[in-house]
């Protein structure tokens, strides 16, 4: 008995020093990058965020592009792997049959193992010119009126570095969203579909509110994906440094000015000002993430675990 309780209480300590290591690193990422930035925040203040020119030569730097770029272009990419991603997990959890079940979710999870490199370049030489000759024209047709998808159309854009953000995500959120649907208990099917329910409404009405906090749980984990992509982004997106609501034109995002710009900063403050874009970076995970715990929270709070009709 004493030897149990003296390993149980050895589990604990080891687990508590665990998680406090988690931690201090974190916050040890975030003390450091912040001292990086000091000079920078001394320099332009709250104006770093807000400013629009970013000009080396003349050490004035401003954020507001980069933020715009990452934003403008994650939350494209989650949406469209969000719809894509869960339907594609309800077809394989609920739909599919077993002996295609297998080799689809294989292929779902090698997406995930393609390095980002590859996916750069595929979506450079391969992609681009396959949306200037067949969808680009199409969308300018249809959509021209919005100011979206508007003159010519070269290649690197937010557009692209949109959807292979996309191609990236899909199988964080499929995969997640699926292991999350098939733990449904069946219970819950049974439920509906002895009310006379058909198949659709038993999906619609008992699995997915049921698995609702999960699904939530993985369209974060791919915005978390998406925000802190670099080396693809970095390749096609173009590395302009401007706000443009047009999709076909080159923009930039933080992680891929970071990419581009490190090894030539030759200045403290040039140094400083990409290390506050690290900071700003970190933030924005950061808020997300406490977002996305709150949303999970209020979803699980919501969630009866009872079948509705």
């Amino acid at each position: 008995m004493k030897i149990s309780r003296l390993s149980d209480k050895a589990f604990i300590i080891v687990t508590r020093v665990l998680a406090t290591m988690v931690l201090l690193a974190t916050v040890g990422i975030l003390i450091g990058t912040y001292k990086g930035a000091s000079l920078s925040l001394n320099t332009f203040g709250l104006g770093f965020i807000t400013g629009l020119n970013w000009d080396p030569v003349q050490e004035v730097f401003g954020a507001l592009p980069f933020i715009y770029g990452t934003l403008v272009t994650s939350l494209i990419a989650l949406l469209l792997s969000g719809l894509v991603g869960v339907g594609a997990a309800i077809f394989l959890a609920e739909l599919a049959p077993s002996w295609l079940r297998t080799p689809l979710s294989f292929m779902v999870e090698l997406l995930a193992a393609i390095p980002s490199i590859v996916y750069g370049i595929w979506g450079l030489f391969v992609f681009a010119p396959f949306l200037r000759q067949n969808v680009v024209p199409g969308l300018k047709a249809m959509l021209g009126w919005t100011g979206l998808f508007q003159g010519a159309f070269y290649g690197p854009s937010l557009l692209t570095a949109s959807l292979i953000l996309s191609l990236m995500v899909l199988p964080i959120v499929t995969a997640v969203s699926r292991d999350v649907l098939m733990s449904v208990p069946d219970s819950q099917r049974e439920a509906m579909l002895g009310l006379g329910a058909t198949r659709w409404e038993t999906i619609r009405r008992a699995v997915l509110p049921y698995a609702r906090s999960g699904i939530v749980g993985a369209l974060i984990l791919g915005l978390g994906r998406a925000v802190g992509e670099t080396m693809a982004v970095t390749i096609v997106i173009g590395n302009r440094s401007e706000i443009v609501t047009n999709l076909l034109k080159p923009g930039n995002t933080m992680a891929s000015v970071i990419a581009n710009e490190f090894a030539e900063a030759a200045t403290p403050l040039y140094q400083s000002a990409l290390v506050e874009i690290a900071l700003l970076l970190f933030v924005i995970t950061l808020v997300v993430n406490i977002f996305a715990r709150l949303l999970v929270w209020r979803a699980e709070r919501g969630m009866q675990g009872t079948v509705r009709v």
